[in-house]
């Protein structure tokens, strides 16, 4: 059985997956140019839905346990 049969390694139906480039600015507290600049260094994913980018919540997380060495 793989992790996502079994519930392993997913997220709540709660939680959201992506989010919007201003909602990413917000909670790491950057503005919407550094974000975008982030995104194109590739510190940050995102994806184009329609005219939407949205950006991963699990990169933002991530990003952080890079940058606090896993002290979030």
């Amino acid at each position: 059985m793989d992790a996502l049969a079994d519930g392993q390694g997913t997220k709540s139906m709660n939680e959201p997956y992506l989010c919007s480039v201003s909602d990413a600015a917000r909670m790491l507290g950057v503005g919407r140019t550094k974000l975008y600049d982030m995104i194109a260094k590739g510190e940050i994913m995102s994806m184009q839905i329609g005219t939407r980018r949205l950006v991963k919540v699990a990169s933002i997380q991530a990003l952080i346990e890079r940058l606090t060495g896993g002290a979030a």
